[in-house]
């Protein structure tokens, strides 16, 4: 049964990235290797969620999986790797965090009494510092790959002492 669900997901996570895609405008060409890039990447949370790590975790490893199949996919279609990073990973954004955060956020500003008051303030620090901590997840599991392989990946560049 759990199949069935993480399939479902990848379909819903390739459709998003698509649209994502088509949004910032990529090739054609390039949208099919976008959503499967998606649909890997964010299999992979989700298959790491369901054995018991922790979100944040499973969200680094899932960009890093798609910011290091970006750059073959890139190589071969002659475009650079964000071109399919980047709308791969938006559906993997914290969104529900978010908004419960500002939700959280909003509701401080009432008259509480003491114990609710602590309560939501918890629960709005709590899932600020998730929603922070997953973008950032994001943003180093892309990032990093590209980092890592810039010397291989980068052609043709010439540094000239003289263009100064």
């Amino acid at each position: 049964m759990k199949i069935v669900y993480f399939l479902e997901m990848s379909v819903w996570l390739a459709m998003a990235a698509i649209g994502f895609a088509k949004l910032f405008n990529v090739p054609k060409g390039s949208l099919i290797i976008a959503a499967v890039l998606a649909a890997i990447g964010g299999s992979c949370k989700l298959v790491l969620m369901h054995f018991g790590l922790h979100i944040t975790l499973s969200t680094l490893i899932g960009a890093i999986v798609i910011g290091c199949l970006s750059i073959p996919a890139a190589h071969r279609e002659h475009v650079p790797p964000l071109i399919f990073s980047i709308p791969a990973v938006i559906p993997m954004i914290p969104g529900v965090f978010a908004y419960e955060a500002m939700l959280g956020f909003l509701k401080l500003t009432s008259d509480l009494d003491l114990e609710i008051y602590q309560t939501v303030l918890n629960q709005t620090v709590n899932n600020g510092l998730k929603a922070l901590f997953i973008l950032l997840a994001l943003t180093a599991g892309v990032s990093f790959p590209m980092l890592i392989s810039r010397k291989e990946s980068a052609k043709n560049i010439h540094f000239n002492a003289s263009e100064k």
